[in-house]
């Protein structure tokens, strides 16, 4: 097992410019509170710590693949036992987080596509003591809920940087695609994006039928031939988005949220303009680590805001140098 200073040498490297404070001591009340930061968990006894990741991934996505790359990892490094679990039904996620407390893990990481769905569940966990660190989605309700930290990034923000990088391009009309109903991240990309860009439409495809959100992409396109642009907000839809473009003709160019190996070599082939990146496998990885030091140590991270993990982008000056890391599933 690590000791404390490489631990904390992990926490350092992986979250550069954040730091690790500790909190004034154990305290028996684990209820919620939207105004107060979580108090010091009592110090961990027993065996080995066990972790539940409960996301709304849906099977053989790529982004979610590299979380779960990420938290695997960190339990290995670190000597912490984790579990991934994924549904992209946000019932059947809350039952999942249902079944961990039931369980009694160490410690929960959730992410929130569909806050109000998974409230009792998260609050129910951070009741039986169980310490919560929500990713990715749901960065604006985590500490109501009662989760000691979270780690993502803001969509809102990251959806202006597309937009900027965008309209920088000269692009004047920008389709924005939402491939999964209810993600409250994906609409708040989408208005970042038109904060920033000014001329945006969405359209809604689901991304569990790629055939049906190629056709429909494709529709759009041929329907509104000034389109320029094409915003999609995950890599594999992405890739269905430039076939779309090129089947109806369109001078769309595409840019999109998050890396795959497709997403790789469109950018090396001047089909994607650009990706914005996220850096998922530190959603992964992080929480295993603060999840640790708050058991282990009573630590806390934030200091009440999101662990930003992005956005960073990935276009042809530096696609070169992430490609490797794509590759092996790490980005």
């Amino acid at each position: 097992m690590f000791s404390f200073k490489k631990l904390a040498g992990v926490a350092a490297i992986a979250a550069t410019g954040l730091v690790l404070s500790a909190c004034s001591g154990p305290s028996a009340d684990n209820s919620s509170s939207s105004s107060n930061a979580p108090s010091a968990a009592a110090p961990s006894t027993g065996g080995p710590l066990k972790i539940a990741v409960v996301t709304h991934g849906t099977s053989g996505d790529a982004f979610w693949n590299v979380v779960k790359n990420g938290a695997e990892q960190a339990g290995k490094d670190l000597n912490i036992g984790v579990d991934y679990f994924a549904d992209g039904d946000p019932g059947n996620q809350a039952r999942l987080i249902d079944n961990a407390v039931a369980q009694k893990v160490s410690g929960l990481v959730v992410s929130m596509a569909n806050p109000q769905a998974l409230q009792t569940s998260i609050q129910n966990a951070v009741k039986a003591g169980i310490p919560v660190v929500t990713i990715n989605s749901g960065e604006d309700q985590s500490a109501a809920f009662g989760a000691i930290a979270h780690v993502g990034q803001s969509e809102g923000l990251a959806g202006q940087g597309a937009g900027q990088r965008l309209k920088a391009a000269g692009k004047t009309k920008l389709l924005c695609v939402i491939h999964e109903a209810g993600n409250i991240g994906q609409n708040q990309r989408c208005d970042g994006a038109k904060q920033a860009f000014g001329n945006v439409s969405t359209l809604q495809v689901d991304i569990s039928n790629p055939t049906d959100a190629q056709a429909r992409i494709r529709g759009a396109l041929q329907s509104d031939p000034s389109i320029d642009a094409v915003l999609a907000l995950n890599s594999q839809v992405a890739a269905r988005a430039v076939d779309a473009a090129k089947e109806a003709s369109s001078k769309a160019q595409v840019a999109t949220f998050d890396l795959n190996a497709d997403v790789v070599a469109a950018i090396k082939a001047g089909t994607i303009l650009f990706a914005v990146d996220q850096q998922q496998y530190e959603q992964g990885y992080l929480p295993i680590v603060f999840l640790k030091l708050y058991k282990e140590n009573g630590n806390t991270i934030g200091g009440g805001h999101p662990v930003q993990t992005g956005p960073g982008f990935v276009d042809k000056t530096n696609i070169d140098t992430v490609a490797p890391y794509a590759q092996r599933g790490t980005r």
